[in-house]
């Protein structure tokens, strides 16, 4: 257990402050989901409306991710760092300035915008600090830092909306951004570029990165099992409304899901010592379809959380795995682009999901949204066993 806490919870000091970035920028985003969502429904909104607020928290990443990661390798980390804060700040701010659904849709494209600019670049540098041999311990870290801020940012925004309301919410979660700020202001030199991330050149498209084909293997990979994390965070508000819950026990229920994959992520360093890279997301992708298709024969909201609980252990892990082998697969010198490349294909499923099944849900109900999704998982996970994917393990080489 010693040993345990030192590997996961005691990294050099340099992390502290990284984590503590991500996690406060990442609670008032998350929390924006639900926040978002109910005060929607709140306005009258029909699904399909909601799935489109929530899709345009995915255009930007879409189309800009990978230009963000040119950017951030040409620049140090602070300045892309900067910007995002304090576009999820003032995003978070405008539907108490401008109540209405207009001002939801300009902050959902905003908010969208500003985590990847934050994202992208403390992304590209943690696999490169305190050496490689810390590599796998850095990028679980850093996901259960985004983990913890996923549990906590839609119990924050629940609670919140019972006490003060669907508009002040929205300044509760911007509060949070406040410190991550005068961190960066402040601190010039703590996001600077590691060895792997500056040197060597940066030419060439972006194609190529994709033809490197254990890279884009792991992208596709990574991505299918997330397209599950991203459909249960956009329609478990939805379902939870239309069971009647209230906002704090759809709340509670994600946060269930985050604390999770909290605990899955911190036994990623262990598990790959046991499984290959392949079965965990394998496997992760299967335990995601068998939630999926338990949701709809539930409304007890314990038996929700029970099953949001097994949801997170299955899709949890895929995202440390992901980012530590697309640090090690990428040429030196386009990590952060590489980065944006996973944003651009994982954000393309985010931004196709609410939409097509916002509208299965409007026609045909919440358990076709379920039962669909799983089997769209199912096949998934079929046809990676079938491919010849990559076997690296995490353990630095």
């Amino acid at each position: 257990m010693i040993a345990f806490e030192r590997f996961i919870f005691f990294p050099q000091m340099a992390m502290y402050p990284i984590v503590l970035i991500s996690v406060l920028n990442h609670i008032g985003f998350s929390g924006s989901r639900v926040a978002v969502s109910l005060y929607a429904l709140e306005l009258g909104a029909n699904q399909f409306t909601i799935g489109v607020l929530i899709a345009l928290y995915a255009l930007c990443p879409v189309l800009l991710s990978i230009v963000i990661g040119r950017f951030a390798d040409r620049v140090a980390p602070r300045l892309p760092a900067i910007i995002g804060t304090a576009g999820v700040g003032l995003a978070l701010l405008l539907p108490p300035l401008f109540p209405g659904l207009i001002a939801l849709y300009v902050s959902s494209f905003v908010l969208g915008l500003s985590n990847q600019l934050i994202n992208i670049p403390l992304e590209a540098i943690v696999g490169g600090i305190d050496g490689v041999e810390k590599r796998a311990r850095n990028y679980a870290v850093i996901s259960m830092g985004f983990s913890a801020a996923s549990f906590l940012g839609p119990l924050v925004a629940g609670f919140s909306i019972d006490s003060v309301g669907h508009l002040r919410v929205f300044l509760v979660l911007a509060a949070f951004t406040v410190v991550p700020m005068l961190i960066l202001w402040f601190k010039p030199a703590l996001l600077r570029k590691v060895a792997r991330h500056a040197r060597e050149d940066r030419r060439g498209s972006v194609l190529d990165l994709w033809r490197i084909p254990n890279l884009r293997t792991t992208l596709i990979a990574g991505s299918v099992a997330l397209s599950a994390w991203d459909l249960f965070q956009f329609y478990l508000p939805i379902y939870g409304h239309s069971v009647g819950l209230s906002a704090s026990a759809i709340g509670t229920i994600l946060a269930v899901f985050s604390i999770a994959s909290f605990v899955i992520r911190g036994t990623v360093p262990f598990l790959v010592k046991k499984l290959t890279e392949v079965k965990i997301l394998t496997y992760s992708v299967f335990i995601a379809a068998f939630a999926f298709v338990l949701l709809p024969f539930f409304v007890s909201p314990y038996a929700l959380a029970a099953i949001a609980f097994l949801l997170g252990l299955g899709v949890g892990c895929a995202t440390p795995i992901e980012m530590s082998l697309i640090y090690v697969l990428t040429p030196r010198g386009r990590i952060a682009e590489s980065m944006g490349l996973r944003k651009t294909v994982n954000h393309a499923l985010h931004l196709v999901i609410p939409l097509i099944f916002g509208s299965v849900g409007a026609v045909f109900g919440s358990a076709a949204v379920f039962i669909s999704n799983s089997v769209m998982l199912a096949v998934g996970g079929f046809l990676m066993r079938k491919a010849r994917l990559l076997d690296t393990d995490l353990r630095p080489k």
